[in-house]
Order: C-alpha cells, then structure tokens, then sequence
C-alpha cells in the first residue's frame, strides 16, 4: 500500500499566487530565470534560482548559492506572503492545458515507499544533479518542488476527488503567462473526512511510479539519512520522512514527443545517410510540413533534413516487440540509427545531439535545421504512460529523454517544511 500523509503545507497569499507561482528550477536556465524575475521581487525563483539574486559568473554549485536559497525561504515568511497551514492538510491541483485537464493530489509521500520500490522508478540519476538537490533540501529544510508521481486509475478516488472540486472553492485559480497559457486551481483539503478517505484511498493503491523527478525523490532520501543520523530520538514519523508530491491518476497523464536534433551526418554523403537508413526503416517523402507532419502512430517518425520532410516507419523485425525497452521508439531510433549509422553512442554526453520538447512544435525542428546549426531533426511519436509503467515494474530504465511531460508542474504552491 503507498503511505501518502496530509501535511501543513506553507502556500502563497491568495493575492500573490500569480507573481510568486513559477516555471520549475529545470525546465529554465539562469538567463532566463534573470529574465522572469526582473521587476518581481515576490518570484519563487528567488528560492528555486537563488543565483539570481548573486553575480552572473556564480559557481552554481557553492555554498553562497544555497544559503541565499534558505535566506530568501526565511524572507518570504517572515514578510506573511508564505504561511504555514494551521493543521495538516490534503491539496488538490487541476491544470487545464488547451483541452487537456488533469486533476491530482498534493501529498507528503513516503521515503520508506521509495526504498522498498513501493514507488517505482524509471530512471538513473545524475550524480551533480542529484548533489544539487540534496544540498538544497537539506540547506532550506523543506521540499520547495514536488515529485510528480502517477498511479493506475483507481475510480473510488477519482470521483472523490472530482465531486470535491464541484462542491468547493479553490483557494487559488489563475492562468501562467508562459508558452503554454495553463490554468492552475487549487483546492485546501483539511476536514477530518475527507482528509481519511483519501488516505484511506491510497492504502488500497500497491504501487506509485514516478513521472517526472528522480533527482528530487533520490534527494529526498538523502536527505532523511543525514537527519536521522543528526537525531538521537528518530521515530520514523518526522516529516522528514516524507516528501512533496503531486500525484494524477495514469489516465490523466500527457506525454508529449521528445525530439532529436543532430549537428552532422557523421561524415556520410547524402546519398550513403539514405543508404544507412532504409536498412531499417521504410523511407517516404512527406508533403506535409510543421505540425502536420507529426508521427501519427507507435514506430513511424518523422525526418527533417535539406528543407524537405521524410516518414519513416521501423521495419518489421528491427526491433524486439516484447521487450518493454527495445520496443520504445526512443530505443528504436538509437539502436537502428543514432548510435550505429551517426556515431551518437551515449546521447547523455554527446555534443552533436540536442533534444526538443514537443510543446515547442515541429516548426522549431525546422528552424533548427534550417539555420545551419543542425543538419537534420527526428521527430518522435510519444512515449505512452503504459510504457512507462511497464518499464518500471519490469525493473528496467528508460533511455535518456524518453518522456516530456505536460503541463509542468508550477513551483511555489505548496511547500513541504522537514521539520
């Protein structure tokens, strides 16, 4: 069963939601991040991107950079425009991208869950990153962005949860500036009631899957080891043994494509690329251009290379169908392509690939290809929430940028304190 507590969540004044409510740490670069906090002194950034608020050429690693982070976390609080929840409490959280909608549950999940696998995983992480965030856990002894955690549908708790958005007010409910225009509403669930079925909702749930966010989870039980060797009376029950999270019923899950964008050919004439690559896959001009020349289905991709769009469809038996990795498209294009034909052996640290979330859209393949910087784009159709789930219970890791989730979760809403 997954144990997933109420918690005294430390949340925005409904007044500053909007300005303090930001893009999460990795999804933005400090540029940027400089950028969005100019003129917003109220910015969960300044927490999140604590750089900010030092000199541009800051090692983002050194210890002024954290302790900025909790300063600015003790700022906000001491001027009220983050309070702490009187009691512990339950939060729901809609978004509504275009016509999408999905509706989960704000939780402190377990880190006991984490290590018996009861919360399953997909990914390796990153040694820095996971450093990074261990370090800024532990430096602000809080969770200041949650774990995005998934479920297999279960509809005692959907529809509880959708009757109590119908019957009560939001707290919060406002619409982001950014790209993807989301709408986010958000409800305080803190009657005694409500509060057990929920948790006693979860207790008939066997497994949680991470989504999105290894290194926040990783951190998180790093973390619970260096406080619990601090305390003499550890019991288990202190909070931090628990972690922020947000947590949406499989069903409701969006992945878009994570797309590929190479510098080079590896050498190969035009004609010999071609050669190379209906060894395995059945090659067609595509009239189409921009969004409608997107994969329509599972082993078709799309190639854009010399201002021209190609379908290409993997060829029966170049791949192992029932292997829940070899089967992913992700894998499909490396094993037959990328690493064989154009040299790209471990995407994680090769130069001469980038990769592209699909909420940027087909065009910003095109214009990468066209300006020069790359020679050729592939874009991939998205990896299905099944496949995850089937990787993780078979134990097994995805390959690198196999998933992009959206809507991304918005920092700043709801914080986990440690103690």
């Amino acid at each position: 069963m997954a144990d997933v507590r109420p918690f005294r969540g430390v949340r925005p004044l409904e007044k500053l939601v909007e300005k303090i409510a930001s893009p999460p740490y990795d999804v933005i670069n400090s540029v940027e991040a400089r950028r969005m906090v100019s003129g917003n002194e109220y910015s969960f950034l300044h927490i999140t991107k604590p750089e900010v608020d030092l000199p541009v050429d800051t090692d983002l690693y050194d210890d002024v950079v954290y302790e900025t982070a909790a300063e600015n976390l003790r700022r906000f609080m001491e001027k009220g425009w983050l309070k702490k929840d009187a009691s512990p409490c339950y939060y729901i959280y809609r978004q509504q991208m275009g016509e999408h909608v999905q509706t989960g549950l704000v939780t402190a999940a377990s880190v006991d869950d984490y290590e018996k696998d009861i919360i399953k995983k997909h990914e390796f992480t990153r040694q820095d990153k996971e450093d990074d965030r261990t370090r800024h856990v532990y430096a602000l002894n809080a969770n200041t962005g949650p774990v995005f955690l998934t479920y297999t549908a279960k509809e005692s708790l959907d529809s509880f949860v959708s009757r109590y958005t119908r019957e009560h007010t939001p707290v919060y409910d406002f619409t982001s500036s950014d790209m993807a225009q989301v709408r986010h509403t958000f409800w305080v669930v803190s009657d005694e009631g409500s509060i057990n079925k929920i948790r006693q909702e979860f207790k008939e749930i066997p497994v949680l899957y991470v989504a999105d966010g290894h290194h926040r989870s990783a951190a998180a039980t790093r973390v619970r080891m260096m406080k619990k060797e601090e305390n003499d009376g550890h019991s288990g029950e202190e909070e931090y043994n628990y972690f922020l999270s947000v947590i949406f019923p499989h069903n409701q899950m969006n992945i878009m494509d994570y797309n590929r964008v190479v510098k080079d050919l590896n050498g190969l004439s035009p004609e010999s690329f071609f050669q190379a690559l209906e060894k395995d896959f059945i090659v067609a001009k595509n009239s189409k251009r921009g969004e409608e020349a997107r994969p329509c289905s599972a082993h078709s991709f799309s190639m854009y290379i010399s201002g021209q769009w190609y379908s290409l469809t993997a060829r029966e038996g170049s791949f192992r169908a029932d292997d829940p990795i070899e089967s992913l498209d992700v894998s499909i294009l490396q094993n037959n392509f990328l690493s064989p034909v154009l040299g790209i052996g471990d995407p994680r640290k090769d130069k001469r690939i980038d990769f592209v979330g699909g909420i940027r859209g087909m065009k910003e393949l095109e214009t990468l290809v066209d300006s020069g910087e790359y020679t050729v784009a592939f874009a991939l159709y998205p990896t299905s929430i099944i496949q995850l789930m089937s990787v993780a219970d078979a134990g097994k890791v995805m390959p690198p940028k196999s998933t992009w989730f959206e809507p991304k979760l918005r920092s700043g809403l709801c914080l986990h304190l440690l103690d």
